[in-house]
């Protein structure tokens, strides 16, 4: 069984992603190397953040990893919060004050789209490989649900009159972007056995 580094301390993260890998891989995170770096998000795009993150586990302990980047792209905000997403307020984490800063900023517009996006960035025996997913869909006016994390319950995803929090994980698995970007990712590593 291969062993891959997901370079997160994302407890939400890490749940979605191991209920794609059914098993073909044993998951570590960035607590099981003793990896208890702060790693600096400090690119300016998803990819960028994305490849800080693998770099840095790669670099340092010679595993095979990926690391994610991710947030809500919202078309009326010029893509705002983008990989400001989970600090858009000012303080890293902060859900509610996020989701209360971008309903404010959208107050009175009409064009609610937005998309949530991954890009995955994989170091697989010392070459890098890119991954991304997205799921389009629009921002409720007002907060729905009480499941996921961050912006879930305020975005709708396309084809849906429910958000993200009001689904159960398996749901939202089934079409999030993190989702899409993973079954890349598991696509690949399967081609690699």
């Amino acid at each position: 069984m291969h062993q891959l580094v997901f370079a997160t301390n994302n407890r939400h993260k890490l749940e979605e992603v191991s209920a794609k890998i059914n098993g073909d891989i044993r998951l570590l995170t960035l607590q099981d190397i003793g990896c208890f770096d702060d790693i600096e998000e400090t690119g300016t795009t998803f990819k960028a953040n994305a490849s800080i993150k693998s770099h840095h586990v790669y670099s340092t302990y010679q595993l095979d990893c990926f690391g994610d980047d991710s947030g809500l792209e919202i078309d009326a905000l010029n893509g705002e919060p983008g990989v400001y997403s989970a600090r858009y307020a000012g303080t890293h984490g902060n859900h509610a004050a996020n989701i209360s800063k971008v309903l404010e900023n959208l107050e009175g517009e009409t064009n609610r789209k937005a998309r949530f996006r991954t890009v995955i960035s994989l170091m697989w025996n010392g070459e890098e490989h890119f991954f991304e997913g997205a799921v389009e869909g629009t921002i409720r006016t007002e907060i729905a649900g009480e499941g996921g994390f961050g912006y879930d319950p305020i975005f709708e995803p396309e084809g849906y009159d429910i958000t993200f929090a009001e689904m159960s994980m398996a749901e939202k698995n089934a079409i999030s972007h993190r989702a899409k970007a993973m079954e890349q990712l598991i696509a690949f590593l399967n081609t690699t056995k």
